[in-house]
């Protein structure tokens, strides 16, 4: 049995981390940890585990962490978590800077922990079984991506969000758009950016081997215009990747059965760990870099 600990106390850590663990036959909550006290005593006490007020208290209790905090505060949890050798079930994006995603992943590599980082598109199976034969055909050239997201609408439990609302888009539903593209495309070489209306942001992508992909995400599309849209375009025709086959509870239940077969195998090679996850940070930096300054930046 896999003791977690969970950090964080939100609509996502109480509807999908907490929710996961609790139906997983091989994990087992073992407490919770918030930044507001309140919250985590009312979740720890809906699933029958203490709520902790110090972190290495917690850390002292389980095997492994699940994390659902802002980046920056999952990247320094992430460290202090991986040095006292617990495994790691991390959210998207991994961090804010390449700096504090080179802590994470060189703190999980230095212990010899197991990690996942959780893109939840990445544990459908039939996703996951798409881009494995997508990336197996040869002769793709181009991809594109439309993910046009409404949190601010009523009844939104990301609306009030303050790093969305800082970070907007780029950092909240990119690092969804990057791990569906990078498996099929491979490695970014080259980042252009810019804003659009209403929170939009614009990315054209150049991959090694000279594939070429573009994105457009926002938060804040007027309710009609919501999507979700990848095609891959290639010397064979398109292929469209479906949506996933699953709610988001199960495919967490998906992502604990990776991080377990990580831990029996003694293996520290999922391909959507902190190393995946610094690379997609890596991306969105340069992004940054991109529209705040008009150019073109190489990776």
């Amino acid at each position: 049995m896999l003791r977690f600990g969970l950090f964080g106390t939100g609509h996502w850590a109480a509807e999908t981390h907490a929710a996961a663990i609790d139906a997983h036959p091989r994990a087992e909550l073992v407490g919770v940890w918030g930044r507001n006290p309140e919250r985590a005593a009312e979740l720890a006490d809906r699933h029958g585990v203490p709520a902790f007020g110090d972190v290495a208290a917690l850390l002292d209790e389980c095997d492994a962490v699940a994390v659902a905090l802002p980046p920056d505060i999952q990247a320094d949890l992430a460290v202090r978590a991986a040095i006292a050798g617990r495994h790691l079930l991390l959210d998207k994006p991994l961090a804010l800077t390449l700096a504090d995603a080179d802590r994470v992943v060189a703190a999980a590599q230095q212990s010899g922990v197991a990690s996942v980082v959780f893109f939840t598109q990445r544990y459908h199976p039939n996703v996951t079984a798409f881009l494995a034969s997508t990336a197996a055909a040869s002769g793709w050239q181009h991809a594109r991506a439309t993910m046009f997201a409404s949190i601010y609408q009523p009844g939104s439990p990301y609306g009030e969000s303050q790093w969305r609302i800082e970070h907007g888009a780029l950092w909240d539903i990119g690092p969804h758009a990057l791990s569906i593209i990078l498996p099929v495309l491979g490695r970014v070489t080259r980042v252009a950016a810019m804003n659009g209306p209403s929170g939009l942001v614009h990315l054209l992508l150049t991959h090694v081997g000279g594939a070429t992909s573009a994105i457009s995400l926002t938060l804040d599309a007027p309710r009609e215009a919501t999507t979700r849209d990848f095609v891959f375009f290639g010397e064979n025709g398109t292929e469209t990747v479906p949506p996933g086959d699953g709610d988001a509870i199960t495919a967490f239940g998906t992502a604990i059965d990776q991080l377990l077969e990580e831990i029996d195998a003694g293996t520290r090679d999922h391909r959507c760990d902190v190393r995946f996850g610094r690379e997609v940070v890596e991306i969105l930096s340069a992004a940054e870099v991109a529209r705040a300054e008009g150019r073109t930046v190489d990776i």
